[in-house]
């Protein structure tokens, strides 16, 4: 079983910056492919970005170049830098994650979510 706890949403203006994290239970945090994923209202939930065990990285389309997910395995947390922020990216941003961890794929295990808005 794996317990996931987001934090570091919150309210920022347009061209703002927002850093997410997500610390994780397990003493195998390292194994395994971690992932952001985002759903704003009335749409379904998205992929944002992954970071497998071996630190390969994929992006969505729609961040590429604004955001940057990094991970720390001494700390077993995952992290969203977020900057350049449009109202688009409003929505509620769960971490993910994935025992197989070579993955780019969504695993059993969310958080319960932290609330990004993005407004002036």
């Amino acid at each position: 079983q794996v317990q996931l706890v987001e934090s570091g949403g919150g309210l920022v203006q347009p061209g703002g910056s927002l850093r997410l994290s997500c610390a994780a239970s397990g003493s195998i945090f390292s194994r395994y492919a971690m992932g952001w994923y985002r759903q704003a209202p009335g749409k379904q939930r998205e992929l944002v970005a992954i970071i497998t065990s071996g630190s390969t990285t994929k992006y969505a389309d729609s961040v590429k170049g604004r955001f940057t997910i990094s991970r720390d395995n001494a700390k077993n947390t995952v992290y969203l830098k977020m900057n350049s922020l449009n109202p688009e990216d409003t929505a509620v941003y769960y971490c993910n994650a994935n025992t197989m961890g070579w993955s780019f794929t969504r695993g059993d295990y969310w958080g319960q979510g932290t609330q990004v808005t993005v407004s002036s």
